[in-house]
């Protein structure tokens, strides 16, 4: 059921330390080790569950990406902001690319961003192996997905891959890299945005941060490890966009499991603020869209 990883899933190096453990405060309860690698500092939760028993992880009313529910406060909030994310990042894969063109999502969910992005004028195909998100995605938008890897290797090359969110769920970080790289032209972009694990508000909740979110999240990214990523792959940095609701909405979700309550003043004020130190701290927000581009 559980996996042991005996190398660093970034750098393969063998000398890794326990970090810190974490609670599952959204489905098991079960505690959880984040190890950190000696050679490169990369995060990563180990033990885990397999590839074939994460799935049991994700079963939760409140995980939206997958089920789009409005059955609570924080979700409604969630749907209202993505109105005005969803152009944002269509924004961003437009200003960062060469041209519209072809786009796949990786993890796309319940397709609203494919769907948007489709009619801003990008050829947008999905990868999402969850299935009742693929079902919400098809009923709702008719895109067209693929919930198995293997499919897109008939696929043209892309001009765009997008990950939101998503890279620090997968179990093979260093074959899904090489994957989507196979996938992407060569002056093609690719946009990765995860959770920041050195940001204000990572630092003020420390094991109750809910972008922790063990161990759906099985990496914990920081702006020096995610530049080592690029590095591993032959690829460049060529550019960072905050993404500062995320501070509020991860702010609400730790509150909520540190003190029981959503706190939702106190989640605002703790959202702005990290937002602020962040603006003046080289950028370490709390989210992170890298955009990168082969060497």
């Amino acid at each position: 059921m559980y996996e042991r990883l005996t190398n660093c899933p970034l750098c393969e190096s063998g000398l890794f330390i326990n970090h810190m453990v974490v609670k599952d405060h959204s489905v098991s309860d079960e505690s959880f080790s984040i190890c950190k690698c000696s050679n490169c500092d990369f995060l990563f939760t180990n033990p885990r569950p397999s590839q074939k028993n994460i799935g049991q992880y994700y079963e939760s009313k409140d995980y939206i990406s997958h089920t789009d529910k409005s059955n609570n406060l924080v979700n409604l909030i969630y749907k209202q902001v993505r109105k005005i994310t969803l152009q944002q990042k269509v924004n961003w894969i437009t200003k960062y690319s060469e041209k519209k063109g072809r786009l796949l999502d990786y993890g796309c969910g319940t397709g609203h961003f494919l769907h948007h992005a489709s009619t801003k004028g990008w050829e947008g195909i999905g990868y999402e192996p969850s299935e009742e998100a693929t079902e919400i995605a098809r009923g709702k938008f008719n895109l067209q997905l693929y919930p198995k890897l293997e499919s897109l290797e008939n696929e043209k090359k892309f001009d765009a891959i997008t990950l939101f969110h998503v890279l620090e769920h997968v179990h093979d970080l260093r074959g899904t890299m090489k994957f989507l790289l196979q996938r992407l032209k060569k002056r093609g972009t690719l946009f990765l945005a995860v959770p920041n694990n050195a940001s204000y508000d990572a630092a003020l909740f420390k094991e109750h941060w809910a972008a922790m979110d063990v161990p759906r999240h099985l990496y914990h990214f920081t702006r020096p490890t995610m530049r080592k990523l690029a590095e591993e792959f032959d690829l460049r940095i060529t550019a960072e966009e905050p993404m500062p609701f995320d501070s509020y909405y991860v702010s609400i979700l730790s509150n909520n499991i540190k003190y029981n309550k959503k706190n939702l003043i106190n989640s605002f004020l703790t959202g702005y603020k990290s937002n602020k130190l962040a603006k003046n701290n080289n950028n370490n927000y709390s989210s992170i869209l890298f955009i990168l581009k082969k060497k």
